[in-house]
């Protein structure tokens, strides 16, 4: 059984370079959503020589859009995004020092290669426990992108925020460790 890992934002290199494919992760601080039309929309920017919203450098970006809150609640629920939808522009945002990704599902070969050169993880979250996830958000504020609705970007604090490694910087993968691993059972 893997050891539960703990990690507080910013993601580091460093923290990054510590974290192996099939880790469990408690994760604790800002981390930011979109979906690919705030994609996008991140990427026509810079391609403009815009700014981004938010300095990618060492963040976190969570593929959701989350439901509207209910009275009291800081969220509604938010599960992952299936994550393929971004990978025509996270390589971009990785190679501007975006550090982790959330979502679920397979990447592409480009964005896994992306994540090798430039030092980057991609975390799992289980898509069917979005209303459980929410509880562990504290805190939600639309930063950009309004008119998308539930897919602006968001600035979310997390505290013990429930992933797991899929791709490891080195580009382990635990879709393909897990398949191999079953082949020889």
């Amino acid at each position: 059984m893997t050891e539960v890992v703990r990690i507080e934002t910013p993601l580091t290199h460093e923290k990054v370079a510590q974290l192996k494919s099939g880790d469990n992760v408690l994760l604790s601080g800002v981390i930011y959503t979109g979906r690919d039309a705030a994609h996008k929309k991140m990427v026509e920017a810079l391609a403009r020589g815009e700014e981004l919203p938010f300095n990618v450098k060492d963040q976190i970006i969570f593929f959701v859009g989350p439901t509207p809150p209910k009275p009291g609640q800081v969220i509604g629920s938010a599960g992952p995004t299936t994550s393929y939808r971004m990978d025509a522009y996270s390589p971009t945002l990785i190679a501007r020092g975006l550090t982790g990704m959330i979502g679920k599902g397979l990447r592409s070969a480009e964005v896994v290669d992306a994540m090798k050169r430039y030092g980057a993880v991609y975390f799992g979250a289980i898509g069917g426990l979005g209303a459980l996830l929410a509880k562990r958000i504290v805190a939600a504020e639309v930063i950009a992108y309004p008119e998308l609705g539930p897919e602006a970007v968001r600035r979310l604090e997390v505290k013990d925020f429930p992933i797991m490694v899929i791709i490891d910087q080195e580009g382990n993968n635990l879709y393909e460790i897990g398949k191999a691993k079953y082949r020889t059972i």
